[in-house]
């Protein structure tokens, strides 16, 4: 073969292999009941503020802890026993705690937004952080991406989950300075969709404009698959906006949002 149908096949090749590691972490069925999410908790508690601010320095001195629960991760992929919510809460756990992982392990290039990590690492075919095959669960390497779109938003029709995956940057919904739990998921979501909407730096809503975050055009099928955009903000928003309100959206700010 030509040198470009080479490149073609083997990237058609990664591609494909890439597409069907995105759902083995749910075709992986644990005998096992849900994890406890305790440690996460704990950490979460200790270093993230009310804000979302995140104290990577803190994480990386108890980095053995955070390594114990995310093994526990790894080893106890969701079974068909778990329930709808046990499933979402452990994917969004590991989402947001491998994201944390990811960050400490970059931290020795003193990164100052996980864009960074792109220009760092150098993998064929690899070129966001978010393409970093660096998660183990349940015998099947994954990426970020993997959990969220290939399971979390593939399986789960719930546009809250926006509020509540964290990608380390300013712009992002506050990280929770506490684990999500099965036992009370619907409201710690509609908690993030509070805090989210209502924080200036990340949305303005007025009666007649919302300035909002690229979130709600990045993902904007996943919102309209259940109400409109202007209804969603309003579900949250101190101020209502009218219907007819114009929509706009912010610039993203890529900055870490802690320190390292």
């Amino acid at each position: 073969m030509k040198t470009s149908s080479i490149t073609s096949f083997l990237f058609f090749c990664f591609a494909f292999f890439s597409f069907q590691s995105c759902f083995a972490g749910d075709k992986t069925n644990s005998s096992a009941a849900p994890i406890n999410h305790t440690i996460w908790d704990g950490l979460l508690h200790k270093y993230v503020t009310d804000a979302g601010f995140v104290d990577y320095s803190g994480f990386k001195k108890e980095e053995a802890l955070l390594d114990t629960y995310l093994k526990m991760i790894s080893d106890n992929a969701p079974g068909k026993g778990w329930s709808t919510n046990e499933k979402l809460a452990y994917w969004i756990n590991a989402y947001n705690a491998f994201t944390v992982k990811l960050i400490l392990n970059n931290a020795d290039q003193k990164i100052t937004s996980i864009k960074d990590i792109g220009s760092i690492i150098k993998i064929p075919f690899v070129n966001t952080p978010w393409d970093v095959k660096f998660i183990i669960i349940g015998g099947q390497e994954m990426d970020l991406n993997n959990i969220e779109h290939g399971i979390i938003r593939k399986q789960f029709a719930e546009p809250r989950i926006h509020f509540a995956l964290v990608c380390a940057a300013k712009s992002c919904p506050p990280l929770r300075n506490e684990a999500y739990l099965a036992s009370k998921l619907s409201a710690q979501l509609d908690d993030q969709g509070v805090r989210f909407i209502n924080d200036s730096f990340k949305n303005q809503v007025s009666a007649n404009k919302a300035t909002i975050s690229k979130l709600f055009d990045w993902y904007g099928g996943d919102f309209k698959k259940k109400d409109t955009i202007i209804n969603w903000l309003n579900k949250y928003a101190k101020t209502k906006a009218n219907a007819s309100a114009s929509i706009d959206y912010k610039t993203y700010n890529w900055d870490l949002n802690g320190k390292l």
